[in-house]
């Protein structure tokens, strides 16, 4: 009997993946490869350095730079990284305040920014880290024309347009970190409550990166077990009001943590980590992640934002969008998370 190699042998034809996947609009396609892998890190701080210290011990870059306004705590986390190098695989460390050390750059992390104090909403950094960017992301586009950039600075989505538009790069290579995190902690909370592994667990936060992010409890299973229709087989009753208050502890363990700690750094670290290796090592995987979100799940075409969808990421950026099936309540909170951004974009002026 011929051994099959491929579904395509059997009859099931290429564009069978149109029914689970949709392109971005205007993309463009991925860089030419090079035997080398360069990241780039803009800012130092807890989260910029808990990310350099993951991509480090994951060896999921060849080179690594380092970029940061303050030229003495810059050079100190060179050098503290580099005395661990007997510890570590082998990857060159660069540091300076000069964006030329950014040149020839595969990914560009943007984490610079201000701190978020306690109690501060994402949406209210907006003014205090516009300015920022554009001083970031003009030089780095300039040095890096083919890189992809992953912004990780809150809040989140509106900077990931900014950086968009400050770029001039096609959308498909501007991704924010978004929901990835967010949508880990959802994992790890009915992990821990039903006793599974959190790898086992399927489930997205969509939406804003914030307040009015969006669970999707209609799409959410266990070791391929959906979980809400299980639930109702099994005549186990449940409420809307108890799966809403999920959702708000999801959203509201970063502030619990900003709260006792003062800040957020490795939980984010491993997310943008595993997004880096997703991305450089063209592994397609599917990741929550902020992108261009005009056109999708009854977005308007004139609405550009950023907001995170199920995305399949690869050397190219974002690949494609996941056609995960959206409960009309769920459709209708994305579209207000759609027009809360859209309304606080009008009023940047880019």
């Amino acid at each position: 009997m011929k051994k099959v190699s491929s579904l395509s042998e059997l009859g099931l034809g290429e564009d069978v993946s149109r029914a689970f996947f949709r392109p971005l609009q205007q993309a463009a396609p991925p860089s030419p490869t090079k035997r080398n892998t360069k990241i780039s890190v803009i800012g130092v701080g807890n989260v910029g350095m808990a990310i350099a210290q993951t991509i480090l011990t994951q060896d999921l870059a060849d080179e690594l730079a380092l970029v940061d306004a303050k030229p003495d705590k810059l050079r100190g986390e060179m050098l503290d990284l580099q005395h661990a190098a007997a510890f570590l695989p082998r990857t060159k460390i660069r540091a300076s305040t000069d964006y030329a050390v950014t040149s020839a750059s595969d990914l560009c992390i943007i984490t610079a920014g201000a701190r978020q104090i306690a109690g501060e909403s994402r949406l209210d950094l907006l003014q205090r880290n516009l300015s920022l960017f554009r001083e970031i992301v003009p030089p780095l586009a300039r040095y890096s024309p083919d890189a992809l950039l992953l912004v990780v600075s809150n809040p989140v989505d509106v900077l990931t347009y900014i950086a968009w538009k400050l770029s001039g790069f096609p959308p498909n290579r501007i991704i924010g970190s978004g929901t990835n995190l967010d949508s880990s902690r959802f994992r790890f909370l009915l992990a821990d409550h039903l006793e599974v592994n959190a790898q086992d667990v399927q489930a997205y936060m969509v939406g804003e990166h914030g307040d009015s992010s969006v669970a999707l409890w209609s799409s959410i299973s266990v070791g391929g077990v959906p979980v809400l229709s299980s639930l109702e087989k099994h005549q186990i009753g449940y409420e809307e009001e108890v799966l809403e208050s999920i959702r708000k502890a999801v959203v509201e363990s970063a502030y619990e943590v900003i709260r006792l700690k003062g800040y957020t750094s490795w939980a984010i670290g491993y997310s943008v980590a595993n997004l880096a290796r997703s991305l450089l090592r063209d592994q397609h995987r599917i990741h929550p992640v902020s992108l261009l979100a005009k056109g999708f799940y009854g977005i308007p075409d004139d609405r550009e934002v950023f907001l995170s969808l199920p995305a399949r990421l690869g050397r190219g950026g974002v690949l494609s969008v996941a056609n995960v099936h959206l409960t009309d309540e769920e459709s209708a909170h994305l579209r207000r998370s759609a027009d809360t951004l859209w309304k606080i974009q009008q009023q940047l002026g880019i």
